[in-house]
């Protein structure tokens, strides 16, 4: 397994946040969280990326372990629901930061930004300020720039979180088709339940500091904890409900009269 979290402990003035976590993921595979304010998911990920220290337990990172090295270190990348890019950098700028910190040759930069910009749908956008893009167009920057340095994993914490429903739906859609194309490994926390089951190759559900993966999709699906059923029985009990309205009285004279 490309990643290993392994009997993870963490408290927070005696409150128990992380109760005793433990789980896999392959390489270029996403595991999708699906879990309510409050359940540990973010405290999770930043003890993965090194911003937070386990009180007990091990991560391994294609089997070496990495609990005492440096955030920076750990090839890890950070994604906030927030896109924080540099407000005094251009796009072009912003994505190529990374690679200008590696020192990589100028030409190279050129060439791997504007084919990420190409990548991201953003043609046209290189030389504006943040403050001149939408909210999807700043975090499509946000991901360029998370990318473009081919980090070992990719941590996502609501990431489309502050976004409207249109722009979400295209953002997930860009999403899943960088994720195969730069095979990217990642885990993908969210509370949107539609959004953990499109997201995730792998589905796991986090409560009170606990989190149970699933085999499959069904798993998640059929296991009441989830709130999947719920959601399925609440819009059945819409679909009965229009069924059995009676018809507009002005449409059944109509009817009666033809």
């Amino acid at each position: 397994m490309f990643l290993e979290v392994k009997n993870i402990k963490k408290a927070f003035h005696k409150e128990q946040v992380i109760s005793l976590l433990n789980f896999t993921l392959e390489a270029h595979k996403t595991l999708s969280i699906l879990g309510k304010s409050g359940c540990g998911k973010t405290t999770m990920l930043k003890i993965i990326a090194g911003l937070e220290s386990p009180d007990s337990g091990d991560i391994l990172l294609n089997s070496l372990r990495i609990n005492e090295q440096a955030p920076e270190k750990r090839g890890i990348v950070y994604l906030y629901q927030e896109d924080l890019l540099f407000p005094h950098l251009t796009v072009f700028e912003n994505i190529a930061f990374g690679l200008r910190i590696k020192k990589v040759d100028k030409n190279i930069i050129a060439e791997k930004v504007n084919t990420m910009i190409q990548r991201l749908e953003l043609e046209g956008q290189a030389d504006k300020m943040p403050h001149q893009l939408s909210g999807g167009q700043r975090q499509r920057v946000s991901f360029g720039r998370a990318i473009i340095t081919n980090p070992s994993l990719l941590l996502l914490d609501e990431p489309f979180g502050s976004l409207d429903a249109g722009t979400r739906t295209r953002m997930q859609l860009l999403f899943k088709k960088l994720a195969e194309e730069f095979s990217i490994t990642s885990l993908f926390v969210t509370h949107d339940l539609k959004e953990a089951i499109l997201m995730g190759d792998e589905i796991g559900y986090m409560e009170k500091g606990n989190l149970k993966v699933y085999k499959d999709r069904d798993s998640f699906i059929n296991d009441p904890m989830t709130g999947v059923q719920n959601e399925i029985s609440f819009w059945d009990s819409l679909n009965t409900k229009k069924e059995n309205e009676p018809m507009n009285e002005e449409v059944k004279i109509k009817n009666e009269t033809e």
